[in-house]
């Protein structure tokens, strides 16, 4: 790097990179630092152009991963580093961009060298590569353990410590990367990781006191959107003498080494992709997820989970529990309204899925919301466009409704909340339509796309949960809401035929011959019995619970009562069948009382009369129908790879070479 490099093309030629790499020993007082550390060529801002940055750079990183261990060069950068941030936020308050270029400079090259010796050898190994003077083997630790301790200390003290500015943003985006890459370990191992050493240092000693401040400024880097700041603002303004990008440098450096260093490249235009989002608060947002989901020390819990796990509204004045002493504050108004925004990706629904999940305190305060539409708008969005989605997505959107539905209070509020226009739903133009009865249609919906596609129980089984804890409290369902209801239930009573039928036909032909074997229709057969039962259990649940309220599901029954029919003798629906033939039967009697050639108008009129005469002591009980999530024994066999695909996908993100990955295995989507 150093002066006189401008392009990544002409990086492996770089005198000062070489020097870097080579096989002197350079102290951290020589003035090479100074040379090293003033490069101006255009910074990379995605996954391609940090993969040309990385192609480019291999030749170095290979010599120094050869010659350091001898050397101590890494060492001595890190040094070099670290004394540059020592007084980073008075230079951010001073506006001392040229000392804050310096810092972001250094980091910058830590990072990427960092990435490459990750990925290529050892926890173990890489403590050598920090050792910075030679020793024998054997003999390293303590120190080259404390300078790891240190730089990862650094990283979170200039995350959590220097203000936010157009000057510091940069710098600040570097450390939250540099985190990500210093756990990235966990990339190229096939296992779950249970014992790092940077998880270690992360989770006990120096660093575990900055836990609660760390998560709470990784939450309000997310809830803040902070957008890379244009071009030239990042480190050096013009002065207003003409004197041209130049800086009045008392130290004696020559003015013409320094040059300007912005993230997008001197004059350059943000790319579309960063006009749309911020890259600090998706990085910040990744760094969360990583660190919420290291597994727990044998001796304590994960820490960064716990602060999740507990923080409070900013308007709580209880006091904290002293049993945690990772607890912070922070405003539940501004995350809310993130969260409601940002739903459009992976990791901002994980995101909400963990706190609504693990924090009691958030849980309550979304409940409690009047515009919940707001949040779950976006997630019926999400799951709407399931054929767009990856099916990691698709499951934590699903499990937020059925969170949420877990409460009666959230399935009451949501038929009272009244839509206008929801032009992302094509089958059918909805101009009004309740916040509930948009629910049932989009979760039918996606019950159906997995019938047809994907079939998996697991997502059956959670969109029905979700049916059933609103089923009580179906409220004026939209006709269109209640058709679709028992559209699906005649979807599931065919496929129920036809598997029976199939069933007949394989059991006829297994007695003219012995030699093929049985398809297991049996099982089949069972799992769409389990279907139905939990279907009609959730239209006994409306009926006994909410019919006068309900008149256009009871139209939707009668219209459609001859479905029924096969099921009221059948062993494993006959108890939930006499609520219903006892409706279909009251209201079919009522209805030919009144005449033939009745219009829609005069049978609803009909339906809602009975609804009121109809003797509810007639309606036999059952237990109500509530579901609660409950999280698997191992999560982390699902979450660590999830939060790492995340990573691996991140449009910001540093470039991750596929063939050095082991642990990612999720699909992209």
């Amino acid at each position: 790097m150093g002066a006189n490099s401008s392009s990544i093309s002409e990086l492996p030629e770089n005198e000062y990179l070489k020097k870097l790499s080579g096989a002197e020993p350079i102290s951290e007082n020589d003035p090479f630092w100074n040379q090293l550390l003033s490069f101006s060529f255009t910074a990379p801002t995605n996954s391609a152009d940090l993969k040309l940055l990385e192609e480019a750079t291999i030749s170095v990183c290979k010599s120094l991963v050869e010659k350091n261990p001898r050397t101590g060069n890494l060492g001595s950068l890190i040094k070099v580093f670290l004394s540059r941030t020592k007084e980073l936020k008075i230079s951010a308050e001073c506006q001392n961009h040229l000392f804050i270029w310096q810092a972001h400079n250094a980091l910058f090259i830590i990072c990427c060298l960092l990435k490459v010796f990750i990925s290529r050898m050892s926890e173990e190994e890489l403590q050598l590569h920090f050792t910075y003077e030679e020793k024998t083997p054997g003999s390293y630790g303590t120190e080259c353990e404390d300078l790891i301790e240190e730089l990862l200390c650094c990283l979170i003290q200039l995350i959590v410590e220097v203000p936010l500015l157009d000057i510091t943003y940069s710098i600040s985006l570097e450390a939250v990367t540099t985190l990500i890459v210093f756990l990235s370990c966990q990339l190229f191992h096939k296992e779950i990781l249970r014992e790092s050493i940077i998880h270690k240092y992360l989770m006990h000693g120096r660093c575990l006191p900055y836990t609660s401040r760390l998560v709470k400024t990784l939450l309000y880097n997310f809830i803040r959107q902070e957008r890379s700041p244009p071009p030239g603002t990042h480190v050096f303004q013009q002065q207003t003498d003409g004197g041209g990008l130049l800086y009045g440098i008392a130290s004696g450096v020559a003015t013409g080494l320094w040059t300007v260093f912005t993230l997008g490249g001197v004059g350059s235009k943000a790319t579309p992709q960063l006009e749309q989002c911020s890259p600090l608060a998706n990085q910040s947002l990744l760094l969360l997820l990583v660190l919420a989901n290291l597994t727990d020390a044998p001796d304590t819990p994960n820490p960064y989970r716990q602060a999740i796990m507990s923080f409070k509204n900013t308007q709580d004045s209880t006091a904290f529990s002293s049993s945690n002493p990772h607890a912070f504050q922070i405003n539940f108004n501004s995350l809310y309204t993130a969260l409601c925004e940002q739903q459009k990706s992976d990791q901002a629904t994980l995101l909400l899925y963990m706190l609504l999940h693990q924090n009691g305190n958030v849980r309550t305060y979304v409940l409690a919301r009047t515009d919940i539409e707001n949040l779950v708008l976006p997630i019926l969005e999400i799951l709407y466009h399931v054929e767009e989605r990856n099916s990691h997505h698709v499951y934590m959107a699903l499990i937020i409704l059925l969170i949420l539905t877990e409460d009666d209070g959230f399935n009451r509020s949501i038929h009272e909340v009244i839509l206008k226009n929801i032009t992302w739903y094509a089958e059918r133009v909805l101009t009004e339509i309740s916040l509930g009865s948009l629910l049932i249609l989009v979760v039918i919906r996606t019950i159906q796309y997995n019938m047809t596609r994907t079939r998996d129980k697991y997502l059956h089984t959670n969109c029905l949960a979700a049916l059933a804890n609103m089923s009580a409290q179906f409220r004026s369902l939209h006709q269109y809401a209640a058709q679709r209801i028992i559209s699906l239930f005649s979807l599931l009573s065919r496929k129920h035929n036809k598997v029976l039928e199939q069933a007949t036909q394989s059991l006829r032909g297994s007695l003219s011959s012995n030699d093929s074997p049985l398809p297991d229709y049996a099982q089949d057969l069972n799992v769409i019995e389990e279907v139905i039962r939990m279907m009609l259990e959730i239209i006994n649940s409306c009926l006994t619970n909410s019919l006068h309220h309900n008149p256009n599901l009871v139209y939707a029954l009668l219209y459609k009562r001859d479905l029924f029919e096969q099921f009221r003798t059948h062993p494993s629906f006959q108890d939930i069948m006499q609520n219903i033939d006892l409706v279909i039967s009251f209201f079919s009697s009522r209805l030919e009382q009144a005449g033939a050639e009745l219009s829609v108008e005069r049978v609803l009129e009909i339906i809602k009369q009975g609804a009121v005469a109809l003797p509810k002591d007639r309606l036999r009980k059952f237990p109500e129908l509530k579901f609660k999530y409950v999280e698997e024994e191992q999560p982390e066999e699902f979450f660590i790879p999830y939060v790492w695909s995340l990573v691996y996908n991140s449009a910001v993100a540093l470039y991750w070479n596929p063939r050095d990955i082991q642990l990612f295995t999720m699909d992209s989507g």
